[in-house]
């Protein structure tokens, strides 16, 4: 037996015995069940139900494991209410409007200098100051 093939049969509990919760290899979980990433791609969410399993494989840094939950029990994704993109714009406006100069930046002012780059370097090269 390869050693592949031992790694791999380690990770099967389909039962939940050794895990507590049914285990299955990389690529061989039952249908129906799905990661939430997957969900996502989906537009579903789990919808408050507990993993019903596991998928467990090696990875870097030791062992990494992946929660499944049924498709049938998930639900659709919520989506946000026009107050809270509302909210969302006018938080990203505040992270990009310098409190020093008042200019509205095309990024995020970085928190190591609690300004735009023009305040803290001066205007670049070729602008108009």
């Amino acid at each position: 037996m390869s050693r592949s093939s031992r790694i791999r049969a380690r990770y099967i509990d389909p039962d939940g015995d050794r895990y507590g919760i049914p285990t299955f290899c990389w690529g061989l979980a039952p249908p129906g069940l799905a990661t939430r990433r997957q969900l996502r791609a989906m537009s579903l969410r789990p919808g408050g139900h507990a993993p019903v399993a596991q998928i467990m494989w090696h990875g870097v840094g030791g062992d990494r494991f992946a929660l499944l939950y049924p498709i049938a029990t998930a639900k659709p994704k919520r989506t946000a209410t026009a107050r809270q993109l509302a909210a969302l714009v006018k938080a990203n406006a505040a992270r990009r409007t310098c409190p020093e100069c008042g200019h509205l930046t095309e990024y995020v002012i970085p928190s190591r200098f609690g300004c735009c780059l023009d305040c803290e370097y001066g205007p670049a090269e070729g602008t108009a100051a």
